[in-house]
């Protein structure tokens, strides 16, 4: 074995509002061979988060900041091109699912690659609709939500690789309606006609209070917060007397350097008898035999239906992550490696 060469995104700088060109840079690198315990991987698909933004502030929220000068990280999938000593379990030719993403070469604890079956589904799916952002969603709706059949659930950022995942999993559960906002017109037709969604629309189009008064005239049981900010405050209203909503994401907050401000409707919580609840996805791992479970057989079957939104090149991450923050996803952004295609 002999060293491999790598292209890796390294954080210079702390970005002070929007992402700028000069607060990361494209490094080259060599990466060793695996010493004992760890496996080199050549990375196939990198995930492309929003959590990623928080991670490159210098205060920590619910995910620890990368210190500067180190790494940029976040999922990837990849085939283990060498295997260090004393590792068992995994082999050279796997494909792994590993959280050293954000480069080319990834050297990896073997106890921390999860070998992946492919068999069904397409490697990349597992960074998708069965990896984290899948399992958001799951958790999100079912267990902080307390979704209950015949619900009427409105989901924020519905196109987004979590909302889409939501929303669709409300309507197997039996849901009387799903909700969705979304950005662009095509999103919304994507809602509508792939993904099963009753109503949609783009948050473009009308204030939110007036959005969701034409969506929800009944109210709303369960509201599934991908975006927090003047959409909280509006869904607030629209909830039903003991409603619930699954406070996910605040995608509407990133890049901001004001302070957030509380939504104004609040006040509306305590005579509705809401449920507000926040939830990180680590605290529901135990979950991922169920979600995995019930993710393939609907996959299987053709009654979810899934988008990926893909760049190629290690080159086009930091893009992809801008594009990511300014909605120009639909579904999983994801960037695509040469071996990979």
């Amino acid at each position: 074995m002999s060293a491999a060469g790598s292209r890796q995104w390294t954080l210079l700088a702390r970005p002070q509002g929007h992402l700028r060109d000069g607060d990361v840079r494209l490094d080259e690198v060599q990466v060793p061979d695996p010493g004992p315990g760890e496996v080199r991987v050549r990375n196939t698909w990198l995930s492309v988060d929003p959590w990623t933004r928080s991670q490159m502030d210098e205060a920590p929220t619910y995910v620890p900041s990368f210190p500067l000068g180190s790494p940029v990280e976040a999922e990837a999938v990849g085939v283990v091109e060498a295997v260090g000593v004393g590792v068992e379990g995994v082999h050279e030719g796997d494909e792994v699912l590993h959280g050293k993403g954000w480069r080319e070469v990834s050297l990896v604890d073997a106890a921390d690659a999860r070998v992946l079956d492919t068999s069904v589904v397409p490697a990349q799916t597992w960074l998708g609709v069965l990896g984290t952002t899948g399992l958001t969603a799951y958790v999100g709706l079912l267990d902080v939500a307390g979704f209950r059949e015949g619900d009427v659930v409105l989901v924020s950022g519905a196109a987004g690789a979590v909302g889409s995942v939501a929303g669709q999993v409300a309507r197997l559960r039996g849901a009387s309606a799903v909700v969705g906002l979304a950005g662009t017109p095509e999103k919304v037709r994507w809602l509508l006609d792939d993904a099963g969604f009753t109503a949609a629309a783009d948050y473009h189009d009308a204030p939110p209070e007036q959005l969701l008064t034409d969506l929800l005239p009944g109210g709303a049981d369960v509201y599934f917060d991908n975006v927090a900010g003047p959409t909280l405050e509006a869904a607030i209203p629209r909830m039903r007397t003991h409603g619930r909503i699954a406070l996910c994401g605040a995608i509407s907050g990133y890049g901001s350097t004001d302070e957030p401000a509380g939504p104004s409707t609040f006040h509306l919580a305590r005579g509705k008898r809401l449920t507000m609840r926040g939830f990180l996805v680590g605290d529901h791992l135990d979950r991922t035999d169920a979600f995995v479970a019930d993710m393939t057989r609907w996959i299987a079957a053709g009654e979810l239906a899934h988008r990926e939104t893909v760049v190629d090149g290690v080159e086009a991450t930091y893009e992809a992550l801008r594009g990511l923050l300014a909605g120009a996803n639909t579904g999983k952004m994801l960037v695509r490696l040469p071996s990979g295609a």
